[in-house]
């Protein structure tokens, strides 16, 4: 064989070799980019690399989150071939709802469920001055408080920004009613459902960022809280990028309690946790208080003397107190409070000069209140096993 016909049919392999890449290439599916889940940021660096202009953005941001469109042929303001080039490269994929039920009180629960067969919960609880929905940040906990069932249920994965913000596409648009003319139903949106928020800090501060936009969900800074249990150090981080509103979970005034209520506090003490909260307040722009979240229960945290502690303990700190009467679950050795030692323990922080409210319990008949919510976990954890292999010994 001659050099040249070694080198032409050498040629000839790598033509072959590049027909069977391209081959291969068709024949698998272009993962689409899921818009649903796109901070204002991220969608202008996407309209960017298909040579659109930041405009694009603001038009998208509107179909999905206000006019709650998924289906990119009925944009109209885009050109056929925009339409087009979406659909090849884009898609806008919802959270699959197994389970939508509404409480006598009107409390409204969706199951969720999510890629790999989990399940998350999200909640709506309707008032005369606002609708507030309850928002997943994790599939299980990370965390193992010991008052609380989400936390049995141990843990599978953090939830991406679709499935964050998806919740909130989802409930706005379960609570539309046709023919009528579109209400803002959602004025309030709290990160104290299943999970975490400071344990998924990216995809919950791009989610917060789309809640607060004005051409997404609109909703004001103020009504947009984060509930943590005592991440100390992304509460500083929190700082420096967001100033929606702060609820601190608490729920005992002492270290030894909290040790054992919220095990976190091994690391972060309750002094490191109340530092953290005041240089977050003084880092935003106006005189708002952080909410402390205090789970009372009967014989643990409920006394008058644990009141006296509390009082003590939060003199240093802006805040208004939310006791929250303990939500019963199966197997948790924990008892609600009467209602006389509740309004006691209120009584006597309203004359340490808090400001006090007692949380109504809402959606207890079907499991929506706070403390109960407990999806389907695949847990990674084995906690929940831990948790059944004990109460069989018990039993």
């Amino acid at each position: 064989m001659t050099d040249e016909q070694s080198i032409e049919n050498q040629a000839t392999d790598f033509e072959a070799l590049d027909r069977l890449e391209a081959e291969e290439k068709a024949k698998t599916p272009i993962e689409k980019v899921n818009l649903l889940g796109l901070s204002p940021k991220k969608m202008d660096a996407f309209f960017e690399g298909l040579g659109e202009k930041k405009f694009r953005t603001q038009q998208m941001l509107k179909w999905i989150h206000q006019l709650g469109e998924s289906d990119f042929d009925k944009m109209t303001n885009m050109s056929k071939a925009m339409r087009t080039k979406l659909a090849e490269v884009a898609e806008i994929s919802l959270p699959e709802i197994v389970y939508d039920q509404t409480s006598v009180d009107g409390t409204r629960k969706w199951v969720m469920r999510m890629p790999g067969g989990s399940s998350i919960e999200t909640v709506y609880i309707p008032e005369k001055e606002r609708g507030t929905l309850c928002v997943s940040s994790q599939i299980g906990c990370a965390l193992d408080c010991s008052f609380c069932s989400t936390g049995k249920q141990g843990f599978n994965r953090d939830l991406s920004v679709a499935e964050i913000i998806g919740q909130v596409f989802v409930a706005s648009q379960c609570l539309d009613t046709p023919g009528e003319k579109r209400v803002r139903r959602i004025t309030n949106v709290v990160m104290m459902g299943m999970g975490e928020p400071l344990l998924n800090f990216d995809n919950v501060v791009d989610s917060m960022e789309l809640m607060l936009n004005d051409f997404a969900y609109s909703l004001s800074k103020r009504r947009v809280t984060l509930s943590t249990s005592g991440v100390v150090p992304m509460m500083d981080k929190l700082g420096e990028v967001s100033d929606v509103s702060l609820a601190v979970s608490l729920h005992a005034p002492t270290d030894d309690l909290r040790d054992v209520l919220v095990p976190i506090n091994k690391k972060y003490p309750i002094k490191e946790l109340l530092a953290a909260t005041n240089r977050y307040l003084e880092n935003l722009p106006d005189r708002r208080k952080a909410t402390i979240e205090y789970t009372i229960i009967k014989d643990v945290n409920d006394s008058v003397e644990q009141a006296e502690e509390l009082a003590k303990v939060l003199k240093d700190t802006p805040c208004k107190i939310n006791l929250i009467p303990f939500n019963p679950f199966p197997n948790s050795g924990y008892e609600r409070p009467s209602n006389n030692r509740t309004y006691r323990f209120r009584d006597l922080l309203h004359e340490r000069g808090f400001i006090v409210t007692i949380r109504s319990t809402r959606g207890d008949d079907i499991d929506a209140a706070c403390g109960q919510l407990v999806g389907k976990v695949e847990d990674r954890t084995r906690r929940q096993q831990k948790y059944i292999d004990l109460q069989q010994v018990n039993d």
